[in-house]
């Protein structure tokens, strides 16, 4: 023992036991800690909620006295499912995507008054709310045929509502809407008719289209011939006689006829009929 003392109470080896001691003490007492990326220290003296937040990065704390709960500031995602109803008394179910973060300077408040079970305690029920609220407003078809305008109308609520709760929308979207079979039916028969109507349509336009072609056929061939008309003269049908009889000859064979007889009813190729007897 006494030549154990004499090593201990040599300067250098006395150091290096000091500094043992001392490494082992901050390492049960670990008076830091690291803030990872994405992440923010709520500050806890004797679990009271401080007003400093801390960053990502090491910090350092009071043993004992302080403690440091990580949150998660990311963007983070929630897809809710609600059912509701349309100001048309239709039944709606509705799946939504809502992508959202915690205010990274207002943690500790989110921590103080929420917690970190925030998503189950007031995204989830927001979302419900606003879905419920906004479908209301819109009937069945509009939330179909609006559905940018139910989108937008959405964000904003939920916008306005969570950032009370010092929670900030980064992003809304509406993935489906779903009708009873009913209704369903009743909009693809509603589809079917406006097509059926409109290609009636086309076919009424494409029929007055051709009879309006006919008739400027019609008119054209009327104008043609009133022309014609309008050209045709005596000296005109005078030509045409000369070019009949011109046409006459050449094909004449140079054989006269012979004509018998002096009554009304005249005998013609008599004479070479006679002949051939």
């Amino acid at each position: 023992m006494s030549e154990f003392n004499s090593v201990i109470e040599k300067r250098p080896i006395r150091k290096l036991v000091i500094a043992g001691i001392v490494v082992i003490i901050l390492f049960i007492l670990k008076p830091w800690v690291q803030i990872g990326a994405g992440e923010r220290g709520i500050v806890l003296n004797f679990g009271a909620v401080q007003d400093q937040v801390l960053s990502e990065g090491i910090h350092f704390k009071i043993p004992v006295v302080q403690t440091i709960e990580i949150m998660d500031v990311k963007i983070q995602k929630a897809t809710t499912d609600a059912a509701s109803s349309s100001s048309d008394l239709q039944d709606v179910d509705m799946s939504v995507a809502l992508n959202y973060h915690v205010i990274p300077e207002e943690a500790n408040l989110v921590y103080q008054t929420i917690g970190v079970q925030f998503k189950d305690r007031i995204i989830d029920p927001a979302i419900q709310e606003v879905m419920k609220a906004v479908s209301a407003r819109y009937t069945a078809e509009e939330l179909i045929t609006k559905r940018p305008a139910v989108s937008s109308e959405m964000r904003e609520a939920l916008t306005t509502r969570l950032l009370e709760s010092k929670i900030a929308v980064d992003a809304f979207s509406i993935i489906n809407f779903s009708f009873s079979q009913t209704f369903t039916d009743a909009i693809e028969a509603k589809q079917t008719a406006e097509q059926n109507a409109l290609k009636a349509k086309r076919d009424l336009d494409r029929i007055k289209v051709e009879a309006e072609q006919t008739i400027a056929a019609a008119t054209a061939e009327a104008e043609a011939l009133r022309l014609q008309k309008m050209n045709i003269s005596p000296d005109l049908i005078e030509l045409r006689k000369i070019e009949a009889n011109l046409k006459a000859i050449e094909k004449w064979n140079g054989i006269l006829p012979e004509v018998t007889g002096a009554g009304a009813i005249p005998l013609i190729g008599v004479g070479e009929a006679a002949k051939r007897n």
